[in-house]
């Protein structure tokens, strides 16, 4: 049974509830039209993926930007307050019901890591909300660029210093995170299946449904 060095979590989406697309729906349920609100979500989901690839900027740009484009190819007016309203919730979200009580018990044996697309002022509430105790909480701000990109994994892996073989890396994302620990050659990926992607079978992942797996593919 593999015992890694330190285990590495993605924060949103992951262990907390990322509801970027629902408060999305509810800002702007008076001019999005209910048979057009998917379509205008997803390109919204899309444009978050495409605005983390280019060069680093925070992560409130990457939301202007990402509705600015968005609301461009659906015909849709915004306002300011409404990029602020998305940035604002994101400390408020709470993890999923199934993370806090396994993940205490892992920390109990084993260094937890969180490797977030984040900023320094969003993720202390957001590994708060989560409750349990990390040996490091790291951003994409710190390491100068997001997920998927391999730099926030190499900046994490000199923080810890350790190598990526140490390491078990676990994400309910295979495009943000678990193709990019494969890559690396992480010593163990787990795939937290939420059902926010398809799921893959071609990168060495192991699939779980939800935290309540996790510990005994630990021993525990």
């Amino acid at each position: 049974m593999f015992r890694p060095k330190f285990i590495s979590f993605d924060c949103y989406g992951t262990m907390i509830n990322f509801i970027m697309g629902p408060t999305a729906r509810e800002i702007f349920s008076d001019r999005v039209a209910p048979s057009l609100m998917d379509s205008f979500i997803d390109s919204f989901r899309a444009y978050r993926l495409d605005e983390v690839l280019g060069a680093w900027k925070p992560f409130f740009d990457v939301i202007d930007n990402s509705i600015d484009r968005a609301c461009r190819k659906h015909g849709i007016s915004y306002e300011m307050r409404d990029i602020e309203a998305l940035y604002a919730a994101v400390p408020t979200w709470q993890p999923h019901a199934d993370v806090p009580g396994p993940l205490g018990r892992i920390a109990e044996e084993y260094p937890l890591v969180i490797l977030s697309n984040s900023m320094v002022d969003l993720i202390p509430h957001s590994a708060r909300n989560i409750g349990v105790p990390f040996h490091a909480v790291l951003t994409a701000e710190e390491a100068g660029a997001y997920k998927p990109l391999m730099k926030p994994f190499e900046y994490m892996l000199d923080r810890l210093g350790c190598g990526p073989e140490d390491m078990m890396h676990v994400s309910s994302s295979p495009r943000y995170d678990l193709m990019t620990a494969h890559d690396l050659g992480f010593g163990a990926k787990i795939f937290v299946d939420r059902g926010h992607e398809p799921p893959t079978d071609r990168y060495g992942f192991t699939r779980i449904e939800d935290f309540s797996e996790l510990p005994a593919l630990l021993g525990l």
